[in-house]
């Protein structure tokens, strides 16, 4: 196997590089507060997509900022009493899938509520101006603003969001409330559980949004990561703001959150990864104090990662 980031045995030791904003507790605390003031207005509207064995609805929320927030709830039709729920985050610029995706998990008798990303490929606004996709950029929006108003801050707080609509739910068992996700998936897989710890377990894969300065230190900085790049080269040619901007974006540096999760979790990392290098991901899961194991796919990159979803409902499972 090709070495493209550290030895095994060095990222199991890894604790990141992108520094860490000496108000971090309290800036997250202040969001918090933000987020319990935000009135939910929750609208639950029947879906035209039915089967005979799962309910479908689309489920709508006030985000933090105004910001009207869909997600795709489906549950089984034969009533059995509070079961599980799975919350799913989907991968950067896309949506939350089609309904049919989602059935197995209703067919072992569990709900799923899976969230349209604001400003990406689904239907959640971003009123940052105009309803719709405004992807281009999610990572740097706020960079030249207060703290406060990073985009991804808000992201964040939708999926805590998400989670406490579920918690609130007649049919969900509180003692098992599970969430899963790959790429900006895992990302937010990993701040739901951060920012409501109340998430049982959770499955990550290939985690997004973490340890920035790694990523461009490693000449990452393309695909997923290349705002950064872009950013530098309009707004700070000759990196005199460096240190400044990489600590700026330590406040939506999910490897700072990875501390607060009080459920069990099972992450998946390829060691080939060169979108979201292996690294950065240790960078989290070594942050990580509840209990935790890693499933690690050596030849793999940031792709299809065999077995590794049916682990995840083995892992719900048991």
């Amino acid at each position: 196997m090709p070495l493209i980031d550290l030895p095994l045995k060095q990222l199991y030791e890894y604790k990141g590089t992108n520094p860490r904003p000496d108000d971090f507790d309290a800036y997250w605390e202040r969001a918090l507060t933000e987020l319990h003031a935000t009135e939910l207005e929750t609208e639950l509207v029947q879906s035209q997509f039915q089967t005979p064995g799962a309910e479908c609805f689309d489920l709508y929320f006030n985000g933090v900022r105004g910001a009207r927030i869909h997600a795709k709830y489906l549950r089984p039709r034969q009533g059995a009493g509070k079961h599980p729920v799975v919350l799913q985050f989907h991968g950067y610029s896309g949506n939350a899938g089609d309904w049919t995706d989602k059935l197995a998990l209703v067919s072992l008798g569990y709900s799923v509520l899976a969230m349209d990303v604001r400003g990406q490929g689904g239907l959640s606004e971003d009123i940052g101006g105009v309803k719709g996709n405004t992807l281009n950029g999610h990572i740097i929006r706020g960079l030249d603003d207060h703290p406060d108003n990073l985009f991804f801050r808000h992201i964040y707080l939708d999926t805590a969001q998400l989670a406490r609509i579920a918690l609130n739910l007649p049919e969900c068992d509180p003692e098992q409330l599970f969430a899963c996700g790959g790429s900006q998936g895992g990302a937010l897989t990993i701040a739901c559980a951060a920012l409501e710890p109340r998430v049982k377990k959770l499955a990550p894969m290939y985690p997004f949004l973490c340890d920035y300065k790694r990523v461009w230190e490693m000449d990452l900085a393309k695909d997923a990561y290349e705002e950064l790049r872009r950013y530098f080269r309009m707004f700070d040619p000759q990196h005199e703001r460096e240190s400044e901007i990489f600590t700026k974006l330590g406040y939506i540096d999910i490897q700072y959150l990875a501390d607060r999760i009080q459920g069990e979790v099972m992450m998946g990392v390829g060691l080939a990864d060169t979108i979201c290098p292996p690294s950065t991901q240790f960078a989290a899961y070594n942050k990580i104090k509840s209990k935790k194991r890693v499933e690690i796919f050596p030849d793999f990159g940031h792709e299809y990662l065999p077995g590794f979803w049916d682990k995840s409902i083995q892992f719900f499972i048991g």
